[in-house]
């Protein structure tokens, strides 16, 4: 019974882990004000209440109801009781925060028509105990192109402040964080070179 009990809670610590791009869809429109909807139980009779032509086409209707199911049973999906009998399903806090997460993978920095000669530096010291956030940071800054400077050092020659911003929220890393716009850097000729900037 025992051995049991923990084969169950290994699977479900692994179907929390395993995130598909099909799931990943989902909480992105849950985050963006999507609403799901049954008419009984969250593990059948779909409907999609509004945003479905647009927001859906590209999803197999079976892909997304087995999508929702496996979101549901890690509970990034809440269940909402409504007065007529339906239930609606709307992100857990864990959700919207995998939802961010994947909505920060998606980031790139828009790239100005003309340079500004400023470089925008974002420094960090985040500590061993919040390693996980450390590593995510450095993650997503290296996904949106910037220039490794040193390993918690990051040059980019565009504005980014409010990308910087919300990987910072996300991630709950203000008082580590730093950000500067600087007019020189002194391997500057590299840092053109790396960013195509002559």
């Amino acid at each position: 019974m025992r051995e049991k009990r923990a084969l169950r809670k290994k699977e479900a610590s692994e179907t929390r882990l395993r995130i598909g791009p099909v799931q990943q869809k989902v909480l992105l429109l849950l985050l963006g004000g999507l609403a799901l909807s049954c008419s009984r139980s969250p593990r059948k009779n779909w409907r999609i209440i509004k945003g479905m032509r647009e927001a859906w086409k590209d999803i197999d209707k079976r892909a997304a109801e087995r999508a929702i199911a496996v979101l549901y049973a890690t509970r990034l999906l809440t269940a909402s009781e409504n007065a007529d009998g339906t239930t609606t399903l709307v992100l857990s806090d864990d959700g919207k925060k995998k939802a961010l997460t994947y909505k920060a993978s998606a980031m790139k920095i828009q790239r100005a028509s003309l340079w500004d000669k400023k470089w925008r530096v974002v420094i960090f010291d985040i500590p061993e105990d919040e390693r996980e956030a450390r590593d995510a940071i450095r993650e997503h800054l290296e996904h949106m192109g910037f220039f490794v400077l040193q390993r918690s050092v990051f040059v980019h020659p565009f504005d980014c402040k409010d990308e910087i911003d919300f990987l910072i929220e996300l991630h709950d890393i203000r008082k580590y964080v730093r950000f500067l716009a600087a007019e020189s850097i002194d391997n500057e000729p590299h840092l053109k070179k790396f960013f195509n900037l002559e």
